[in-house]
């Protein structure tokens, strides 16, 4: 496959999210009430070919972090330096989360979405409990890690790699054995991931297509308000909060990253879900912008798992919009706290399903907002999810350049290479860098 091919892929990808939506909302418009083109096309045709193409994804993610994981922290020469960059990264992606939970409450304060209104609802929210700090430190170490791995809880799936990998780094010539037989893994399961990106286009088009037909808009107009809000800070973070911390940190040309963040972009948003979209948001990291591979292996499945800055965006914008139709006023002592709880909540609930709305149950309780709140924004929040998980992964992926950056782990060369990732031809090592 050459650059030319390579490229239409990402091409193709972009009309077929156009198509989708466009069919998707054709088919609402034309034919809502058709018992047939529900039967057969959307639950059939259209509801196969996404769930097929989401199930792909998530096939890759297990094998695909855990591998990679053990070759980057066997392949480390200084072990010590793990320690060095966890502390880095988190405190990234915290420091991430913060801003973006602060501008959207900024936001949110100065154009009060949802003064004036007097939405009723009878519908009712509980959020499962979240655990404690003291709970997801403990089961960060699995007991089974096959059981682990079985169940996709990326967090134990983290700890063991990085263990097992650091194992393989001090045994000696029986490691590097192991490490061999890893490195080889990991250049068959990346070019799965090529063979499988060739399927995308036409679930894209599906995914998107069922969204939009089944979609209620009239949940969009009567909360306009709050989705416009939610949906131009998310634009805000990823468009100007990202590159200008990429400028600051790392000195790189952000228009570059930008540019080289499409399809991972197209692919989040489509999928809605930051797990399944790692194998394309780690393939972006070191092929595209010249990430090593022990840096990528650990920042971008540690991203997809603690950094939700497009979920904490929500959640500042929904806080003020919850206050404002229930007639509270809050504090600035309060603002502070909901910054404070949905910043270190992003951690504490780590991998725990249905997470957002989780974290934004215990805000709305730290501050004294009604909880049942939530069932008014519920309507669209399906929509918006899909523009939080491309911003998250934006995220992860400005992180992950930004600390391979300071760790000397970035091929500035292939950063700056606007072809880099998109030769077939090219063999790529385990740790990134093209033959």
């Amino acid at each position: 496959m050459n650059s030319t091919n390579k490229m239409s892929l990402t091409h193709r990808i972009l009309i077929s999210m156009v198509a989708g939506i466009a069919m998707g909302v054709l088919l609402q418009t034309f034919a809502a009430d058709s018992q047939f083109v529900q039967d057969y096309i959307i639950n059939g045709l259209f509801n196969i070919v996404g769930t097929v193409f989401v199930s792909s994804l998530r096939m890759l993610v297990v094998p695909l972090v855990f591998v990679s994981l053990v070759c980057g922290v066997a392949s480390m020469q200084d072990t010590a330096r793990l320690g060095r960059l966890g502390g880095k990264t988190v405190a990234l992606y915290l420091a991430t989360t913060a801003i973006a939970i602060s501008i959207a409450m900024a936001v949110a304060l100065l154009i009060k979405p949802g003064a004036g209104m007097e939405l009723v609802s009878d519908a009712e929210f509980v959020a499962n409990e979240a655990p404690s700090l003291a709970q997801v430190i403990i089961d960060m170490f699995p007991t089974n890690p096959i059981a682990s791995m079985a169940s996709g809880n990326m967090l134990q799936i983290i700890v063991f790699a990085q263990l097992f990998g650091l194992s393989i780094a001090i045994a000696g010539e029986p490691g590097q054995r192991i490490a061999s037989m890893f490195e080889d893994f990991n250049v068959v399961i990346m070019k799965l991931v090529t063979l499988l990106m060739n399927i995308a286009p036409y679930g894209v088009f599906a995914l998107l297509s069922k969204l939009f037909y089944e979609i209620g808009f009239d949940a969009i107009y009567s909360l306009f308000g709050y989705f416009m809000v939610v949906l131009a800070v998310l634009i805000i973070q990823a468009a100007v909060v990202y590159p200008v911390l990429l400028k600051l940190l790392s000195g790189l040309n952000p228009l570059i990253f930008v540019k080289k963040m499409r399809e991972a972009f197209v692919f989040a948003f489509s999928t809605a879900s930051s797990n399944a979209t790692i194998p394309v948001t780690l393939e972006t990291a070191t092929h595209k912008l010249g990430v090593r591979n022990s840096t990528a292996s650990f920042t971008v499945p540690l991203g997809a798992t603690i950094n939700m800055d497009g979920t904490s965006i929500m959640q500042g914008v929904a806080t003020i919009f919850i206050a404002t139709v229930y007639g509270f006023d809050l504090s600035a002592g309060q603002l502070l706290t909901v910054i404070l709880t949905a910043t270190l909540a992003s951690v504490g609930t780590a991998g725990v399903p249905g997470v957002g709305l989780i974290t934004l149950a215990m805000v709305l309780t730290q501050v004294g907002l009604p909880v049942e709140g939530i069932a008014l924004i519920i309507g669209v929040d399906r929509l918006l999810d899909m523009v939080r998980t491309a911003v998250n992964i934006t995220g992860d992926s400005m992180v992950t350049v930004a600390v391979a950056k300071s760790e000397g782990d970035l091929n500035i060369a292939t950063y700056n290479d606007p072809e880099a990732g998109l030769k077939d031809e090219e063999v790529h090592l385990p740790h990134g860098e093209p033959v």
